[in-house]
């Protein structure tokens, strides 16, 4: 069958954005060299182009790319050596006849592209780069650092690989519970990173995109995972506002006061229905989806179940203590018992490390105080929320808060709304 050149390209993009992770995988369970895969990799999607131009697409795209990259693997360890070894390692290459199944290779890229001896940032870049074929220059960008950092911590992510001798294999069921947390948390990172960046843009779709289909990924291929399944419905249900979430005029629109027939209730009742399955479980993230499909099943923020909240994020913090996860609790409980019940839980935090410099600390203190109607003390909180927002847009939406108490110096007459949409404090 032929196809017109948009059609050519359009296929090869598909196919790069779905088989990438099968073709470096593939070459790298042949030859186990990280950098030999990724050259014949990226050759093999340069010779596509053509030959689908003059030949028309295949009609599995993935097994001519596999093929492709195989042959110039072979080529090139041919031109390399005629020790003995190498010579092995083309005649195995070439008795490889038989494919592997896909879930398998690119299950075994991520454990290993997430394996604990590597630093978390190179699990990041490695697993962008490896299962997701995001190009260095695109990672920098997601992550705003320099290509050659990106370039660094994935150059040694590859020599910590060949030089701890770490095997290229999902690991044993023994172990795969305890490194498929790592998976997910890797996965969770680069959604954040995309829901609500560390700072600069508002947020960063692809990247959250591109988490959600690594998560799919995962609980596709490991459907006895509840936390997998949990993970994904989590992501599914905070994606789910992404339109919402961003006013007409740029600015940040919080959950209390987000147009609920914006959000994509397409991805809700996909998440709300994972979550439900997940539950059974009871592990972190199966409770934090549980949690977000409470907000997505509330017809409006006031008639929000926050008493069924406030229980899930007991059992939270019951199964590993967590700042974050408190200070989340104490919002809830301050819309389910009012805000003195939250200014109490906010007090009782003290000052954890792992809250240090975090904005959301000062901003759920000042929305208990502003609706106790202690207004000189919710302003000065603002302020301090303000100063060490992370990027402009939620720094505004302080702003706002503050205009709305009377600051002077601003005119937004927009009402008062609980805390800005942080992180995760309204999962």
């Amino acid at each position: 069958m032929t196809h017109g050149p948009a059609q050519v390209r359009a296929a090869l993009a598909e196919a790069h954005r779905a088989e990438w992770g099968v073709v470096f995988g593939t070459i790298v369970r042949l030859t186990g060299d990280w950098e030999l895969a990724e050259d014949c990799a990226q050759e093999a999607f340069t010779r596509a182009l053509p030959a689908w131009e003059r030949e028309g697409v295949p009609r599995r795209p993935g097994a001519w790319l596999v093929t492709a990259a195989r042959h110039r693997a072979v080529d090139v360890l041919r031109r390399r050596t005629t020790e003995r070894a190498k010579l092995a390692e083309v005649a195995a290459l070439r008795a490889d006849h038989e494919p592997q199944p896909v879930e398998d290779e690119r299950l075994r890229l991520i454990f290993t592209c997430c394996h604990p001896a590597l630093p978390l940032e190179s699990r990041v870049a490695l697993t962008l780069r490896a299962v997701g074929g995001l190009t260095t220059r695109e990672i920098a960008r997601a992550f705003l650092t320099g290509e050659d950092t990106v370039s660094q911590r994935i150059l040694r992510a590859k020599r910590k690989i060949a030089a701890a001798a770490i095997p290229y294999r999902v690991p044993l069921p023994g172990a795969r519970a305890e490194r498929l947390h790592g998976v997910l948390a890797v996965i969770y990172l680069i959604f954040n990173e995309g829901y609500a960046p560390s700072e600069g843009s508002t947020t960063r779709d692809a990247l959250a995109e591109e988490a959600i289909r690594l998560a799919r990924l995962v609980t596709a291929e490991a459907p006895g995972e509840p936390e997998a399944r949990g993970l994904l419905a989590l992501l599914l249900l905070q994606h789910s506002r992404r339109a919402a979430r961003i006013g007409a005029d740029g600015e940040l629109v919080t959950l209390e006061h987000q147009d609920r027939t914006r959000w994509d209730h397409a991805l809700v009742t996909e998440g709300v229905d994972l979550a439900r399955r997940a539950a059974t479980a009871g592990g972190p993230y199966a409770l934090q989806a549980a949690v977000a499909a409470q907000h997505a099943l509330a017809p409006t923020a006031a008639l929000t179940d926050w008493r069924t909240i406030v229980e899930l994020y007991d059992r939270l913090l019951a199964l590993r203590s967590n700042p974050v996860v408190a200070l989340n609790r104490a919002v809830a409980v301050g819309m389910r018992d009012g805000p003195q019940a939250q200014l109490d839980a906010v007090d009782e935090l003290g000052a954890p490390r792992q809250l240090a410099g975090n904005h959301a600390v000062p901003a759920v203190r000042a929305d208990a105080l502003r609706r106790l109607g202690r207004l000189t003390e919710a302003a000065q909180s603002y302020r301090a929320a303000q100063a060490i927002a992370p990027n402009g847009a939620i720094a505004r939406e302080y702003a706002r808060q503050l205009a709305a108490l009377g600051e002077p110096g601003s005119t937004d007459a927009r009402p008062a709304g609980r805390t800005a949409d942080h992180t995760q404090s309204d999962a």
